[in-house]
């Protein structure tokens, strides 16, 4: 079944879900030009805010969807889940964590769970809970990115789940490589990169236009900035920072007394630089981005991101 079947948009797309990055504005853009889009509830400071932005989204009466982080480092969940519920909120994407919780509060009220899933013996614990997908985060998936290729996840995901529906998140950037994801048989696909240099989109111009300059050569991946692998445009402030802990911060992720502290220790930090650097003039050039930035050579509106990735194919 394609996503544009599950979920009633035109095209089997989601604007994927970027912390920090995604806003009500792109929110609405996304639903605008017929895909869905999907905004981290990580993304707004209070809950009233969160509330808020749910309030203007539910007024549309089309298709969005929030992005929970439901492992125990967000002590908002909860809190978060009751609004998504109170404001039936369409879709829901998991990651970070069991989506069973989610799962068992929305079934009941309608709402479709997708769960991340970055390899094959986490999709076995989501599928358990019978998600209505599971999203592959591939290897060239921007942020917290996976460890396969497409041609390794996807297959693999579909014989062993032949009943739910694959979703491909990573490498999507232009009308082919859109095409190409389709032809392996998943039912939509995620697409984040190529938004972030988009009109709508809040961050700096500076920002939007190192998405525009560099490309897929120019991106790596660090640990310094969440203890796992993420992946951000190779500035000189990051060849500076280095991409992996040093050794007092391996020695201490190894201990267990201290690793908890300094996970803790590493992703606050790592979370203001990335802030700092999105929103404000600073030297800290830490930018979140995936190898798709390649496809991006203009800052665009998201009606016309989307008319080029989809070629108005009905």
């Amino acid at each position: 079944m394609m996503l544009n079947e599950i979920l009633p948009i035109k095209y089997p797309i989601i604007m994927a879900p970027m912390f920090l990055v995604t806003n009500v504005k792109m929110m609405l853009a996304a639903m605008d030009s017929g895909i869905a889009g999907c905004i981290p509830a990580l993304n707004f400071r209070t809950l009233a805010e969160f509330e808020k932005a749910l309030i203007i989204l539910q007024k549309t009466g089309k298709c969005y969807g929030v992005n929970l982080i439901v492992n125990k480092s967000n002590y908002k969940l909860q809190d978060q889940l009751n609004l998504c519920l109170q404001y039936k909120v369409p879709f829901i994407i998991t990651s970070l964590g069991s989506p069973e919780k989610v799962i068992s509060a929305c079934r009941s009220a309608g709402i479709k769970v997708f769960c991340d899933v970055s390899e094959m013996a986490f999709a076995h614990k989501a599928a358990r809970f019978a998600p209505d997908a599971l999203i592959a985060v591939l290897n060239n998936a921007g942020g917290h990115h996976g460890h396969l290729s497409a041609e390794q996840f996807i297959p693999a995901l579909r014989t062993a789940f032949p009943s739910i529906p694959v979703i491909s998140a990573g490498g999507v950037g232009d009308h082919k490589s859109y095409i190409n994801k389709l032809n392996l048989g998943v039912s939509g696909v995620s697409i984040g990169s190529v938004f972030i240099a988009s009109e709508e989109s809040d961050v700096t111009a500076e920002y939007k236009e190192a998405c525009v300059h560099y490309g897929a050569a120019d991106i790596v991946s660090t640990t310094k900035l969440s203890g796992v692998p993420c992946t951000v445009i190779n500035t000189p402030y990051v060849r500076d920072m280095g991409l992996r802990e040093n050794w007092l911060e391996r020695f201490l992720h190894r201990n267990k007394r201290f690793k908890k502290w300094l996970k803790m220790i590493v992703y606050k930090r790592g979370m203001s630089l990335l802030q700092k650097a999105a929103f404000s003039a600073s030297y800290q050039k830490v930018w979140c981005a995936g190898p798709t930035i390649e496809y991006t050579t203009e800052i665009l509106p998201i009606q016309e991101i989307v008319r080029r990735l989809v070629q108005n194919i009905d």
